[in-house]
């Protein structure tokens, strides 16, 4: 795919478009991969990491810069990984906050998000006939299934963490799905996203202190191993997954819009504002505790909302407000290509 030419503000707006991808991954049931889809840069970032290959690190090797920089797009993927590490120490840290304060809304702002990225994907596919339909009712019907799944058991396998790895990206290249979503059905998320993280940073911490005592700490150790595993498979997955995206996406681009309109509208149900965190609990009925001092979320029941209480109109404001930002969204892309198309004139 031939690399479009950016202007200072299009810069800027693709470390905002990380931003907004860090904090997506970041919640449970919200998929980075649709801000890529909405923002109208998806193709662009799959292509972009199909070229992370064999051909680029002997390009990197052989001390050709400038080649391994054109080739892999490394100025568009560098801008987006930027504000996807920005967003980790800022937006997602603000969103953990509104989490704990006021979870309806944020649920609602992104029901609404995913309600828009449906209209905005649905709605210029004129490609509706006898395949994409099944498609699309697939799509639909595994995006429902997942919402509803129950967890499984916390599984320290070394193997089992390098396939949770493969997944955790999918968030990232499969708009709609969700990877913290999926790595709760795992059972491994408090593992691998909040002990294995805090051991790295502990680690980081006490080596620029001078302190090596870790190495003699069995279970640092381990949870460490866990983590180059976990990571491990991420790369894996993300190289994979680019790889296969982009064939499918060359050779059957219909029947995987299909797909993805079927399943991000299923994913919904996951998002759903009006719902209660379950906990998990120990024998006496307590809630467990994760290495930050948090409660370890279980699932998700799901009710009907209360129409009298003025908190729901609140949420369907909300709701009303995360469509919008991705209207918002639609237009800067549209008003993009139009002047790029006026520019090559």
């Amino acid at each position: 795919m031939p690399q479009q030419p950016r202007t200072l503000l299009d810069n800027f707006f693709l470390v905002i478009k990380g931003l907004c991808m860090g904090a997506a991954n970041k919640v449970p049931g919200v998929s980075g991969g649709i801000v890529a889809f909405v923002g109208g840069f998806y193709e662009e970032f799959i292509y972009s990491l199909q070229k992370l290959n064999s051909k680029a690190v002997k390009l990197l090797f052989n001390g050709r810069f400038k080649s391994f920089y054109q080739y892999t797009n490394a100025r568009f993927l560098g801008l987006l990984i930027f504000g996807m590490l920005v967003s980790y120490f800022s937006v997602s840290r603000i969103l953990d906050y509104f989490l704990e304060h006021n979870e309806l809304f944020v649920w609602a702002t992104f029901f609404g998000m995913v309600m828009g990225s449906i209209y905005y994907i649905a709605k210029d596919f004129a490609h509706w006939n006898k395949q994409t339909i099944p498609a699309a009712f697939i799509g639909l019907v595994i995006g429902i299934s997942i919402s509803f799944l129950n967890p499984a058991k916390e599984n320290d396998n070394l193997l089992f963490i390098f396939f949770c790895g493969i997944i955790s990206v999918s968030g990232m290249t499969l708009p709609g799905l969700s990877g913290s979503f999926i790595l709760i059905l795992l059972g491994n998320y408090v593992l691998l996203l909040v002990d294995s993280v805090n051991a790295l940073y502990d680690t980081f911490s006490e080596i620029f202190q001078g302190d090596f005592s870790f190495v003699k700490d069995a279970q640092r150790i381990q949870i460490l191993k866990i983590l180059a595993v976990f990571t491990l498979g991420s790369a894996t997955g993300l190289v994979t997954f680019s790889h296969l995206l982009s064939y499918v996406l060359k050779h059957y681009k219909n029947l995987t819009t299909a797909v993805l309109i079927g399943f991000i509208t299923g994913s919904l149900g996951v998002l759903w504002p009006w719902k209660k965190t379950v906990y998990k609990m120990d024998g006496a009925g307590n809630p467990l505790l994760d290495s930050n001092g948090d409660k370890i979320i279980l699932n998700y029941t799901r009710n009907l909302p209360h129409m009298a209480e003025a908190e729901t109109w609140w949420a369907i404001l909300f709701i009303v407000l995360g469509i919008l930002l991705l209207l918002i969204l639609e237009w800067y892309g549209n008003n993009r290509k139009n002047k790029q198309v006026r520019a090559a004139r």
